[in-house]
């Protein structure tokens, strides 16, 4: 009995000790630091945007909701309302925008990226009124035309399917105009004087603080990561240079691709100096940025698009990973099982975060990690701009916006390629893929842990012939995908508290508050300075290894068809066959 004891007491120490001294637990506490500071921020300006959601509530509500036929014109005007009423627009949020910010857009200078003076900044703001003169003409007889169907439709009391069906096509049109409108007004807004020099300086100086405490409590240098990663940063920032230029933004090239290219190119050609290596933390910061990424999942929000969107996800994603990890291994025959789970994994749920989740799981080596993300980068690219036009050529009319938008939602992989792919269709096909996006993006945790129990249990059992115990899984598996989960289910809950007060509150408070005025912020650059790591960590020479054959990218076509394929199957039977009503809604 007394041995039992002194077993469960080493136990407890070694569990305690793994909390102050594992990246995956301190990216967990960091990633929390900065949620926390947000609700800090923002969350005593509850009482003030209360009150001017409850003005705007007063002025639209009852015209908005005066019938179920179809979203009016004045339901869209309510939630454009409330969507101007934001923490960010507080002066500290303005203050952190400012301080966090990435490198400006430029087409032929590049030094417009950090600088830009009073002369050029009204030579821009006059281009860009004129842009958003002529969209707002467009929007505004978009509108008058879609208040005049409104009008008709209502004359018959609603009860006319055909004026109704007229009048929710009108209201879409002025909706598809107003997107456009309101990105030219954007473009137009920003067009102010600028110096980024300054700021990106203390900025890299606040990060190599931020990471450096975790790394000197987990045992390393605070000096030689200090130094390392100033390095890190200043390609990040080349990075985001190259990835902000015009033409580079029009196709879709982002700082992800950039990040791996700069971070290779080092690396295959002078090499990465060994005094650069103590920064070089890929999982460190990209944890951290996915503890930051689960506060964006808000399960009030999946609710919007219910049950239909969880089909796609949630049913489809587990389909096509099983199946394609399958085919690899008795088809294709992916020589590691590693690098055929992070493939799965990376092409199925969501990209780079489920491949950083999984790898970790399943202890793949860094470069198959390398590989799957390439992978996806250039997959993502190309289907963010051939999707779009695919269903724009091919897709019955009535069926563009919502089946479109689902079918890009469950299969481009990352978020941010999704909304800009859903942005060319139209308005109501970026909610609904930016949404199933999200849906999906909670099954990262759940992969992770699958992965993890899969190879301690199976995998690893069969290669050493030994038996794997609990602690054995527990240990094995990623414990940041525990931030992750906790700030989804911790901000889900936030949310649904302030909406309780009132409709609006909860995207005033998170979603334009502590997610896009805080986590957001930093999550980008996380993601960055770990793009740059891998990218400096990779040789071609040890890449080639996992490349044999072609069969990695064999597996990934594969995959990534059946997932198209099955997608848009699934799309088609829950949205228009199965839960028609529901889509009448969005």
């Amino acid at each position: 009995m007394a041995d039992n004891t002194e077993i469960v007491r080493d136990v407890g120490k070694w569990e305690w000790s793994e909390m102050w001294k594992k990246e995956d637990w301190w990216a967990i506490w960091l990633g929390f630091f900065i949620l926390i500071a947000g609700m800090v921020i923002y969350f005593p300006h509850a009482g003030e945007l209360k009150s001017k959601l409850q003005a705007v509530e007063a002025q639209y509500s009852r015209e908005a909701n005066r019938t179920d036929a179809f979203k009016t014109v004045a339901w869209y005007q309510l939630s454009d309302a409330k969507s101007k009423v934001k923490a960010t627009s507080t002066p500290a949020g303005k203050w952190l925008k400012t301080f966090s910010a990435k490198t400006k857009g430029w087409a032929a200078n590049p030094v417009e990226a950090f600088y830009l003076s009073q002369e050029k900044a009204d030579a821009r703001k006059a281009k860009a009124m004129e842009k958003y003169d002529a969209a707002k003409a467009v929007s505004d007889q978009a509108l008058a035309a879609a208040l005049d169907a409104e009008r008709m439709a209502e004359a018959e009391g609603f009860e006319s399917a055909a004026l109704n069906a007229k009048a929710k096509q009108a209201i879409q049109d002025w909706r598809n105009a107003h997107l456009k409108t309101s990105k030219a007004k954007s473009k137009m807004d920003a067009a102010k004087p600028y110096n980024r020099v300054g700021w990106l300086i203390f900025l890299g100086i606040c990060f190599a603080a931020f990471f450096g405490v975790g790394m000197k409590i987990m045992g390393n240098s605070f000096k030689e990561f200090m130094i390392a990663f100033g390095f890190i940063f200043a390609i990040s920032v080349l990075t985001h240079l190259a990835a902000s230029q015009a033409t580079m933004k029009h196709y879709g090239i982002g700082y992800a691709a950039w990040a791996i290219f700069f971070g290779m190119l080092i690396s295959n050609t002078v090499g990465t100096p060994k005094w650069v290596m103590p920064a070089v933390q890929t999982e460190f910061y990209i944890k951290t940025g996915l503890v930051l990424l689960g506060a964006k999942i808000l399960f009030e929000k999946i609710i919007t698009i219910g049950t239909a969107g969880i089909f796609v996800a949630w049913v489809v994603t587990p389909i096509v990973w099983l199946v394609t990890y399958w085919v690899g291994q008795k088809i294709i025959k992916i020589p590691s099982k590693r690098l055929n789970a992070t493939i799965c994994s990376d092409m199925s749920v969501c990209g780079v975060s489920a491949a950083i989740a999984t790898a970790s799981a399943c202890k793949a080596k860094k470069e198959e990690l390398t590989l799957a993300v390439g992978l996806s980068l250039v997959f993502t690219s190309v289907m963010m701009i051939v999707m779009p036009a695919i269903i724009h050529g091919f897709f019955p009319a009535d069926k563009v916006e919502i089946l479109g938008g689902a079918w890009m939602g469950g299969t481009i992989d990352a978020t941010g390629a999704v909304a800009a792919a859903g942005a060319f269709l139209g308005e109501k096909a970026l909610n609904v893929a930016a949404t199933i996006k999200m849906i999906q993006n909670v099954l990262i945790g759940v992969m992770a842990f699958c992965v993890a129990v899969y190879f301690t249990t199976k995998v690893e059992a069969e290669e050493t012939g030994n038996k794997v115990g609990v602690m054995e899984i527990w240990y094995r598996f990623p414990k940041f995908v525990l931030g992750f989960m906790a700030a989804s289910v911790i901000f889900s809950m936030i949310y649904s508290s302030f909406n309780s007060q009132i409709s609006g509150l909860g995207s005033t408070m998170i979603d334009q508050g502590a997610i896009k005025g805080m986590s957001d912020l930093f999550r980008g650059w996380f993601f960055t300075l770990s793009f740059v790591s891998i990218g400096l960590a990779t040789n071609f020479r040890e890449l080639k290894e996992h490349f044999s054959g072609g069969k990695p990218l064999i597996l990934y076509v594969f995959g990534q068809s059946f997932n198209l394929c099955l997608t848009l199957i699934m799309a088609y039977i829950v949205f228009y066959l199965i839960f028609p009503k529901l889509t009448a809604t969005i």
